[in-house]
C-alpha cells in the first residue's frame, strides 16, 4: 500500500458511515446467527483453527455476510483477495487467478477470494473460478441475497459448504446500538449522546433484522439533533421516528422473500385465515409488487383451491383483476383485498384440480381408439355416411333434461375424474351427480 492509499483508508476509517465503522473486526465482537457462528459450532471451530474452506453465505442485506468474510480475512494466514461482482469483469477473475497461483507457487501460502453479490456473476464468469477452487488454488467466499441454489453455479455449490444467515433478531440489533452509542473509538461515544430505550427499541424492531438500516438510522439522528440546555443530544422516540420512518421490508421482486410472501398468501387464504392472507397483501404491496401478478395469484387460488365449493369465488377474483387493470394502485388494493378475504372465507375444495390432473394422466397413459361414434361431428364432410353422430340422444328432448347414456370412451367406462367434496355447493352437486349416475362412485 503506497502512501496515497494508505492515506485514503485512513480517511476513510475516520468518515465512513457508522454501519462501516462498527463492523466487528474479531469473533469475540461479533453479534448474532448462533446458529453457525457461535461457540463449537463447525464455522466458528474452522476459523480459530484457520481451516476455512471454500463456502457460500447466503441472506438478506445487513445479515453480516460481508463482515463475516472480513473476520475470515482478519483470522487467516492465507492471502486474502476482494472482489465486488457488480463491478468486476472476467479479467479480474483471471487477475485473481493468476495472482493466486504465483502466490501459491513462491509463498506455498494459498488465497482466499471473497466475491461479494456472487449471483451477478454469469456463468461464464462462474465457471472461470471453478477449476481452481477444484484443485485448491483459490478458497472462495460467495455471499449472495439471493438463493445460492438457484442463481450460483451448481458445481461451485456442491465444492462449497453453504451457510444462511438469518436477519438479526430485534436483541441483536439493540446490542449493536448500545454498542455504537457507547464505543468512542469507532462509534458515536465522543458525542454527548443518550438515546431512550423506547427510541432503541422502536429502531431495533423497524429495522427488521437488517443492522446497516439501524445503525444509519441513529448515525442521522445524532447527527442532526441539536444538543439541549444541557449539553446532550437525546435521541427520544419521536427523533428515532423520524430518521427510520418506513420500516425496511425484505422485499426484492426477483428473490426469495418474493416467492416466500407470495407462497404465505395463497396458503394463508387457502386455509382460511382472512387475516393472514391481507396481512401478506398489504406486505406485497407496501414493498411495490406488481398488482396484477397478485390478481392472477388470487384467480388461481380461487379455481384451485375454493372450485365449485363456491363458484362465485372465481367471479369475484376475476371482477378483482379487472378492476385493479382498470382503476390502479391506490384504490385497487380495496378489490384485491375483497377478493383475498372471500375467497379466505369460502368454503373449499380442490375436487376441480384432482379432477384434470387425473385425467391427463389417463389422456397421457391409456391408449383410446376413438371418441364413441354417438359423440362425434355428423357435421364434416362424409361424417354421415360413417354414422358419426348416428344414435346420439339430445338430453333436453328428455324428462328433466338429462338421459342415460355413454359419454366416455369404451376404455374408461364409469370411470370417476371429477369427486366432489361436502363442502359448500359442491355437497348438492355431488347429491344430484349420485342420482343421475348410481353406478358411478362419487365419494
Amino acid at each position: 500500500m503506497d502512501i496515497f492509499e494508505d492515506n485514503r483508508a485512513n480517511v476513510l476509517k475516520k468518515e465512513a458511515p457508522l454501519a462501516a465503522r462498527m463492523r466487528p473486526a474479531s469473533l469475540k465482537e461479533w453479534v448474532g446467527q448462533e446458529h453457525i457462528i457461535g461457540k463449537n459450532t463447525l464455522l466458528y471451530r474452522a476459523i480459530i483453527a484457520d481451516r476455512v474452506s471454500s463456502l457460500v453465505l447466503y441472506g438478506p442485506p445487513g445479515t453480516g455476510k460481508t463482515t463475516l468474510a472480513r473476520i475470515i480475512a482478519n483470522s487467516t494466514q492465507s492471502v486474502f483477495m476482494q472482489i465486488n461482482a457488480t463491478a468486476a469483469g472476467i479479467k479480474d477473475i483471471q487477475r485473481a487467478i493468476e495472482d493466486a497461483k504465483s502466490t501459491l507457487a513462491l509463498y506455498s501460502k494459498r488465497t482466499i477470494l471473497f466475491v461479494d453479490e456472487i449471483h451477478r456473476f454469469n456463468k461464464l464468469q462462474q465457471d472461470a473460478m471453478l477449476p481452481y477452487v477444484e484443485d485448491g488454488t483459490l478458497i472462495l467466499i460467495g455471499a449472495t441475497t439471493e438463493n445460492p441454489y438457484f442463481e450460483v453455479n451448481k458445481a461451485l455449490v456442491s465444492r462449497s459448504m453453504v451457510f444462511e444467515l438469518y436477519p438479526l433478531t430485534q436483541e441483536n440489533i439493540s446490542a449493536l446500538l448500545t454498542r455504537a452509542v457507547e464505543d468512542k473509538e469507532k462509534g458515536l461515544g465522543y458525542l454527548p449522546l443518550h438515546i431512550e430505550d423506547e427510541a432503541l427499541a422502536f429502531l431495533a424492531d423497524r429495522a427488521n433484522g437488517d443492522a446497516r438500516t439501524a445503525l444509519n438510522a441513529l448515525e442521522l439522528a445524532a447527527l442532526t439533533t441539536q444538543p439541549n440546555n444541557d449539553g446532550k443530544i437525546i435521541v427520544d422516540l419521536e427523533v428515532a421516528a423520524a430518521c427510520i420512518q418506513k420500516r425496511a421490508l425484505r422485499y426484492e421482486k426477483n428473490g426469495d422473500n418474493h416467492y416466500d410472501t407470495i407462497s404465505a398468501f395463497i396458503k394463508s387464504m387457502r386455509g382460511s385465515d382472512p387475516d393472514a392472507a391481507v396481512y401478506y397483501l398489504a406486505r406485497m404491496l407496501y414493498a411495490g409488487e406488481d398488482p396484477k401478478f397478485i390478481a392472477r395469484r388470487i384467480v388461481i387460488c380461487a379455481a384451485e383451491d375454493v372450485g365449485n365449493a363456491d363458484p362465485h369465488a372465481l367471479m369475484v377474483a376475476m371482477a378483482a383483476a379487472q378492476a385493479v387493470d382498470f382503476i390502479g394502485l391506490p384504490e385497487g388494493r380495496i378489490p384485491l383485498s375483497q377478493a383475498a378475504i372471500y375467497i379466505a372465507c369460502a368454503p373449499k375444495s380442490n375436487a376441480s384440480d384432482g379432477a384434470i390432473l387425473r385425467a391427463m394422466n389417463d389422456v397421457a397413459t391409456i391408449p383410446i381408439k376413438s371418441i364413441p361414434n354417438h359423440l362425434r361431428d355428423p357435421g364434416k364432410k362424409g361424417s354421415s355416411t360413417l354414422g358419426h353422430g348416428d344414435g346420439y340422444q339430445y338430453a333436453h328432448s328428455f324428462p328433466g333434461h338429462y338421459v342415460d347414456q355413454a359419454y366416455l370412451p369404451d376404455e374408461l367406462a364409469d370411470k370417476v375424474y371429477y369427486q366432489p367434496t361436502e363442502n359448500g355447493v359442491e355437497k348438492k352437486i355431488g347429491e344430484s351427480l349420485r342420482k343421475l349416475r348410481p353406478g358411478r362412485n362419487y365419494d
